[in-house]
């Protein structure tokens, strides 16, 4: 068992740390919003602090999940930053969907203090973290995520060394691209059947058992026929984690036109009002 500290606990962190203290680890944690710690103490005990530094004082692992490239390192290098505490052997495990370059950043300044720093964003949104059945893809060195790994599968199915810092982000940006383009062609085709005059359930019964299938299709499909989207994984985010890959195809040359399309069709189901709608919404553009 080791002791841990989590930092951020929105729709993703606040189960992933509960999964951590089931585990039997000793979670300490820590939110911006102070009250929405201590529900979290009183609901699974542990114990909650104030900043981030005082968060990683004495810990083997930090973990973190936050919102974006400057909310992490605010909780990292800022003055009352995690990195201000952490002390050396430790580890940071950043679950952000963030930047290749933040993690390479992070893990230059963690080493520099003779720690280690992992970046670990992660695969299956809000139920994935709720049933502790995450996919985590990670960047950093092999000795720190082999300490490391066990404690992670408290709340995953999956984890796996992807290559050296900034990997697992850029193995995210991936994971984010062929779901556009899957909820794309997902309402597209949920669009066109209707139009067509088709028994969509019956439609998407069987073409899921072919070559068609997807997660997308199995999980999304009936409530998108409903046109229900009051859940899952927000347009909003998508459209930062979209900013993202995009930021990092111009640097690197790679040609994304089915991303840059999708993302600008997110941006119209934002202008709908459909910022917290989930993913799948991108057939609402389409029927209105």
């Amino acid at each position: 068992m080791a002791k841990v500290s989590f930092i951020g606990l929105g729709v993703m962190g606040y189960p992933m740390a509960r999964h951590l203290k089931a585990k039997g680890h000793e979670v300490t944690v820590y939110n911006r919003t102070a009250e929405k710690a201590d529900r979290w103490v009183s609901e699974n005990g542990g114990r909650a602090v104030r900043t981030p530094r005082e968060a990683a004082e004495g810990q083997d692992i930090v973990f973190a999940c936050v919102g974006n490239d400057d909310d992490l390192r605010q909780v990292t290098l800022g003055p009352d930053g995690a990195f201000q505490a952490l002390r050396p052997g430790a580890i940071f495990v950043d679950h952000t969907t963030a930047s290749a370059e933040i993690a390479r950043e992070l893990h230059r300044a963690a080493k520099e203090k003779g720690a280690a720093f992992i970046d670990a964003p992660v695969s299956g949104g809000q139920a994935g973290a709720e049933n502790g059945v995450l996919t985590v893809m990670c960047g950093g060195d092999a000795e720190p995520y082999a300490e490391a790994e066990p404690v992670i599968m408290s709340f995953a199915r999956a984890c796996r060394l992807m290559g050296p810092a900034g990997a697992g982000q850029l193995t995210k940006m991936i994971n984010q691209i062929c779901i556009a383009g899957v909820v794309q062609g997902l309402s597209e085709g949920i669009h066109f059947g209707k139009r067509a005059g088709l028994d969509i359930e019956a439609v998407l019964d069987v073409i899921s058992k072919g070559a068609a299938g997807s997660w997308q299709m199995e999980n999304r499909g009936r409530t998108m026929n409903e046109g229900r989207f009051d859940f899952g994984f927000a347009v909003d985010w998508m459209r930062k984690d979209l900013a993202i890959v995009l930021a990092e195809a111009r640097k690197n040359g790679a040609q994304l036109p089915v991303t840059a399309l999708v993302d600008q069709f997110y941006a119209d189901v934002q202008r709908m009002g459909g910022n917290r709608w989930d993913t799948s919404s991108l057939i609402a553009r389409l029927e209105r």
